[in-house]
């Protein structure tokens, strides 16, 4: 089941494709979510750089910086590519550190499933009562279920000093009954909810 338009979705991949070929960078957010977890495709393009790339992509591109959510943006007809950057990005993990927390995902740079999965919980508390927050809690679900290992989860909860995140795992998996989008049902999920609750020491 799309959550996007599937036009939107294509344009936005194949631009995903091309941005591989030419530019060094570490995927986060929706795609990324979508490499791991084959669930729901993305319509913005998320990524992580150093600043010498950021300087090849304003050779580029018209960059835009926006100071209030600490990234920089190219807006691309119906989506948008957002840029982090270490040391003035805050994406609930130091920037600086996610460049080591990455593997490759279909030839691309994909940060690691459970910093991502911190991430994608930061972004939910900032708008989780908007339509991006809903796709934000679908990603949440999707890399509990299918891609994240809660015990290198907790670990990095524990470094961080960020624990809080695990009690807001239990308030949205408590809150959701099914997932239509994933083609998760009640009773399939009710197991998955005790199994990861289980794991969590919840």
């Amino acid at each position: 089941m799309a959550y996007y338009h599937d036009l939107i979705t294509e344009k936005s991949w194949r631009r995903l494709q091309e941005l591989k070929r030419k530019h060094n960078f570490v995927l986060i957010g929706g795609w990324a979510v979508y490499l791991y977890t084959k669930g729901l495709k993305s319509r913005d393009i998320d990524f992580i750089c150093d600043y010498d790339e950021l300087e090849k992509l304003k050779n580029e591109y018209d960059l835009i910086k926006n100071d209030r959510l600490k990234k920089y943006e190219i807006h691309d007809g119906e989506f948008d590519i957002d840029i982090y950057v270490p040391f003035f990005s805050d994406l609930g993990l130091p920037t600086e550190e996610l460049s080591r927390m990455v593997q490759a995902k279909d030839g691309i740079v994909v940060l690691n499933p459970e910093p991502l999965l911190i991430l994608k919980q930061n972004a939910y508390r900032s708008r989780a009562h908007s339509a991006k927050g809903e796709k934000d809690r679908i990603d949440i679900i999707a890399l509990l279920i299918s891609a994240a290992d809660i015990g290198l989860y907790k670990n990095l909860l524990k470094k961080f000093n960020i624990e809080r995140y695990a009690d807001d795992i239990r308030v949205v998996i408590g809150q959701t009954r099914d997932v239509p989008e994933l083609g998760i049902k009640e009773h399939s999920f009710s197991k998955t909810k005790r199994r990861i609750l289980a794991e969590l020491g919840l």
